[in-house]
């Protein structure tokens, strides 16, 4: 009976951790959105510069990732030769950088839940890329799933109220530049042994990604930047921006070492859900019953889609048991027969 009541006690307590794990991304990233959105909207905080607010961001996350990892020690760093950063880090660097960029430049001309609507066609760019170069089968099925949840997406940018289409096109390309670094980490990196956790993902992606950015700051925000000679940089507001940015992606690798990357696709269809209601209910935005229409039907795709990868991925662990047990067993009779051996 003790013994079964402190099991069920540990059992509560994981379950416990995991929700908190949730809560803590849940809550970071619907910070992080909200607070780019308040910052580069015209309408509130009006400091638009997508480039300039990643740039900050990359800088103080290189710099966190830096004292963990060198100062502290806190975090081992991986073993990489010069010629493996410039042929994987540098590219998906580059991915990173423009992104990000795209992806901050659509809060200035769309709405935060319509953001959240066009982000669920990830899955289709992620798939899409992958068939491209190979790394997905491509199934009929899939197709068919894909192209529901597009037609969702299509549907609820038909019900937009303040459609904006050189903002579609800035997050559409925010989400191929990211769908194509998802898949170039398992090409250039996965592929090769090569397993980044967000801090030392920070330490080697960061730095080149601010230098990428760089070149088009120059050319396109810093000269409006030195005409703005009112502006004085707010170390409260951009220190705190950066600082809940850097704790996003400590969120996301306890999220995902702690429990599974389906927890986080799971977790992060509610904090979209939790960004269209804040966006109509505070900010209010406009949100028509066809917006909700369409992101259902998207929605109702994406979760089949997991539904999908998890099955997959349960019979792929199934076929490997068997194997397992039976390399298990060999090993096994071949360690009594070499005791056997000695005992002679």
């Amino acid at each position: 009976m003790g013994k079964g009541g402190a099991l069920s006690e540990s059992v509560v307590k994981k379950i416990l951790l995991s929700y908190a794990y949730v809560g803590i991304w849940i809550f970071l990233s619907f910070t992080v959105i909200v607070y780019n959105k308040f910052i580069l909207d015209k309408k509130m905080y009006n400091w638009p510069f997508p480039i300039s607010l990643t740039m900050i961001h990359m800088g103080f996350c290189s710099s966190l990732a830096f004292i963990i990892i060198r100062i502290f020690k806190l975090v081992e760093p991986v073993s990489m030769s010069k010629e493996l950063y410039i042929s994987s880090v540098l590219p998906i660097g580059a991915l990173y950088a423009f992104s990000l960029w795209l992806s901050n430049s659509a809060y200035i001309f769309l709405s935060v839940s319509f953001i959240q609507m066009l982000k669920a066609l990830m899955p289709v760019a992620v798939y899409s890329i992958g068939v491209l170069f190979k790394k997905e089968p491509f199934k009929s099925d899939t197709l068919f799933n894909m192209l529901s949840i597009s037609f969702g997406v299509a549907v609820a940018a038909y019900g937009e109220a303040q459609f904006n289409a050189w903002g579609v096109f800035l997050q559409l390309g925010a989400v191929a530049f990211e769908a194509t670094r998802l898949v170039m980490i398992q090409i250039l990196l996965t592929s090769k042994g090569i397993s980044l956790n967000p801090i030392t993902s920070l330490y080697y992606v960061a730095p080149c990604c601010f230098v990428f950015l760089l070149v088009p700051w120059v050319f396109v925000e810093y000269p409006i930047l030195q005409e703005t000679s009112s502006f004085r940089f707010d170390f409260l507001v951009f220190g705190t921006n950066s600082f809940c940015a850097f704790a996003l992606n400590l969120a996301v690798f306890l999220l995902v070492g702690k429990t599974s990357a389906l927890t986080m696709n799971v977790a992060g269809v509610v904090k979209d859900w939790l960004l269209i209601a804040f966006s109509w209910s505070v900010i209010k935005d406009t949100v028509t019953p066809i917006n909700l229409f369409g992101y259902g039907l998207a929605f109702l795709g994406v979760a089949y889609y997991n539904h999908s990868k998890l099955q997959a991925l349960k019979a792929k662990e199934a076929q490997k048991k068997p194997a397992a047990a039976d390399e298990e067993a060999g090993r096994l009779l071949e360690e009594k027969n070499a005791g056997d051996g000695t005992a002679k």
